[in-house]
């Protein structure tokens, strides 16, 4: 029986003599910190599935290992006694239920949807893309055609004429609300691309309005579907007492201030925001919210043209518990690198896109983890979860609630920077 703490929602194959449902202790480094009471309140249980005969533990995804503020000492033992397991479910054939193809949509053709998103629900089995919609009557055309769906310039028109389950929204930042609205209206469920709105107060009200109308929203964090990412708490573990974090994502824009990313009115800010809310969502993860953050922001990678939202932030966050960090980001510093080293006093983890190593202090690789992950798979396999999360066999990983420490990250960002003072995000929520 294998069971992975690190990852959530962790599985154990096998037929179970379990009861449907059972209660569980929740081991010492899951421990709640920065949630809102009804989730940090909730214990981990153990589900078992009937029809396709597997073991759920379901603790809270968004939750943070204590262990890595130094605060708890290693160790990921479950409090789980093996149970009775039929020898034969080795060699039996799983039977699985099917489940229906949902119909989506996809609002906002650019980029991300043309390369991610219309070949994931291609390649994906539980899903069915209908209709697609842009401002742009050209990009509708063309990708109508190679689809073969029905196209719109309206997403209102969209959701009136389609019967939607669920639709991809990856519009510019300001637009996203008003998608999701009409979205919400219409009993159809969201898959936002980041970041979840354009500021703190925006995503208190949509996650007010989610809740409202029932509907799922879940905003693409695509690296927690990919088990590089995930064991990053597990090697944390053995390295000692962590102090330390620098972390980066850059990335060369030859021109900063070209489209709307350039326009914070329109993009709710630069780096931070954009690009940054991965990294954000990674240091979320691994170590929650931080009690004090400082930042600097540069809108000069180029005086020769005009834009106000950041090209450079360079953000320093700490924790009460001693553990201390900073993050870089950019638009304009080359050549692209994304990266996470976690300093402790008995070795390293640097996690970089696609491979994660575990290093002695010297610099010596003690042990590493490559994934090589075909495309378009990241984007179906995101999209076959949120089929999950719809149908209720899977927690839905990034909630409008869970995206509120997210924003109070970015907020006190900004805060911080135009201040010229330390900000505890947490005294935002």
């Amino acid at each position: 029986m294998h069971v992975w703490w690190h990852m959530p929602p962790c599985r154990v194959t096998g037929r179970l003599s379990l009861s449907s449902r059972t209660d569980m202790t929740r081991p010492d480094c899951f421990l709640p910190r920065n949630l809102p009471s009804s989730r940090a309140s909730s214990a981990p249980t153990l589900e078992v599935d009937h029809h396709e005969h597997y073991l759920t533990i379901l603790g809270d995804p968004m939750r943070s290992c204590e262990s890595l503020r130094g605060i708890i000492g290693s160790g990921l033992a479950p409090c789980v006694t093996r149970p009775e397991i039929e020898q034969s479910w080795r060699t039996s054939r799983l039977t699985t239920r099917s489940r229906p193809a949902l119909r989506a949509g996809v609002v906002g053709l650019g980029r991300q949807a043309v390369d991610d998103h219309l070949p994931g629900l291609l390649a994906c089995s539980t899903a069915e893309l209908v209709a697609v919609c842009d401002e742009n009557p050209a990009v509708v055309a063309e990708q109508r055609q190679r689809y073969q769906v029905s196209g719109y310039t309206d997403f209102w028109e969209m959701f009136n004429a389609e019967q939607l389950d669920f639709v991809i929204v990856c519009v510019p930042h300001d637009i996203g609300r008003r998608v999701i609205e009409a979205a919400a209206e219409h009993g159809v469920h969201v898959l936002k691309e980041k970041p979840f709105a354009t500021s703190l107060v925006e995503a208190i009200e949509l996650a007010e309005l989610c809740q409202q109308s029932g509907i799922e929203l879940m905003v693409t964090l695509q690296r927690r579907f990919n088990p590089i990412y995930g064991s990053f708490i597990q090697l944390a573990d053995q390295i000692g007492t962590p102090f330390l974090v620098d972390a980066r994502y850059t990335v060369h824009v030859e021109d900063p201030s070209d489209g709307w990313r350039g326009v914070t009115a329109k993009a709710g800010g630069g780096c931070i925001i954009d690009m940054g809310y991965h990294l954000i969502d990674l240091i979320l993860w691994y170590f929650g919210l931080p009690d004090s953050i400082t930042a600097d922001v540069s809108v000069s990678a180029r005086p020769d043209r005009s834009y106000d939202a950041e090209d450079t932030a360079l953000v320093h966050f700490s924790y009460d518990g001693g553990l201390y960090g900073s993050l870089l980001l950019s638009r304009f510093v080359g050549p692209k690198a994304e990266e996470i080293r976690l300093i402790g006093s008995d070795g390293i983890v640097h996690l970089e896109r696609g491979c994660i190593r575990r290093l002695t202090n010297g610099g010596e690789v003690v042990e590493s983890l490559r994934r090589e992950q075909a495309w378009p798979s990241a984007a179906a396999c995101q999209i076959d979860y949120f089929h999950r999360v719809i149908d209720g066999t899977r927690p839905n990983l990034s909630t409008p609630v869970d995206n509120l420490a997210h924003m109070a990250f970015v907020a006190a960002c900004y805060e911080a920077a135009r201040a010229r003072t330390s900000i505890n995000p947490q005294e935002l929520l």
